[in-house]
């Protein structure tokens, strides 16, 4: 049963230590590709599908992103303020679950910058998820169609689309590209202040209630000066 969606959150914390010199004066959110700040591109992508609630969490110099988000002038962002502690991408939610409500919800990691393919991809994403099989459905790359660092992979995905780890001194053919739907209740039962959404996911991959979708358009990993680089010219070259 598709299940209607109106909230996401933006991770837009972390201080960017891989992008170096780039973010010795602001964070990683706001570092520019195609003209735009990273986060303004998630969130602009998310009301672009209707989503009418953005929470955005901040940490890294906090002071400029709340400025920056505050000069949108848009009453639909709110910021969760972490800037009193780094809390990673699971307890950033965590904190964050008096402003999410219950229902299922998008999160999107402020670096994930992507070029449709046949779809658009977080409608798509939207119209796939069933909450009564899913507890977590995310948007996974083909490692082919990256623009960036792939490492190894991140999953391997059955012909239902239920996905697992991947093995140990091997490769898979998925990357999961920092955008999902889950079940914010999940997080609540961590006991740790700081944890990763992996923590979250390892139950649900147990069970089987962990899904993954197949972006199928070309995916940047902008992790690096070098990512921005190959995804500056990637989207030049359009």
């Amino acid at each position: 049963m598709t299940t209607p969606i109106d909230t996401a959150m933006v991770m837009a914390a972390g201080h960017g230590t891989r992008m170096r010199h780039l973010t010795k004066d602001r964070p990683k959110a706001l570092i520019e590709v195609a003209g735009k700040p990273m986060v303004d591109h998630a969130i602009d992508r998310l009301k672009a599908a209707g989503i009418k609630r953005i929470i955005v969490n901040i940490h890294a110099f906090a002071d400029q992103m709340r400025a920056h988000l505050e000069a949108r002038n848009d009453d639909s962002i709110i910021i969760s303020d972490e800037s009193g502690e780094l809390l990673e991408t699971g307890g950033g939610i965590k904190k964050a679950l008096p402003l999410l409500g219950d229902k299922p919800i998008i999160t999107h990691n402020c670096d994930s910058i992507w070029v449709e393919g046949m779809g658009q991809t977080i409608p798509r994403l939207m119209d796939r998820f069933d909450a009564d099989k899913m507890d977590a459905l995310l948007v996974l790359a083909v490692t082919a169609n990256i623009v960036g660092d792939v490492a190894r992979g991140d999953f391997n995905m059955d012909a239902e689309g239920r996905i697992e780890w991947r093995e140990v001194s091997s490769v898979a053919p998925f990357m999961y590209t920092g955008v999902q739907i889950i079940k914010p209740e999940l997080y609540a039962p961590v006991t740790d202040t700081a944890f990763s959404t992996t923590k979250v996911w390892r139950g649900l991959i147990e069970n089987q209630r962990a899904y993954g979708l197949r972006h199928d358009g070309v995916w940047m990993h902008v992790g690096t000066p070098e990512a921005l680089e190959d995804a500056e010219a990637f989207l030049r070259d359009l």
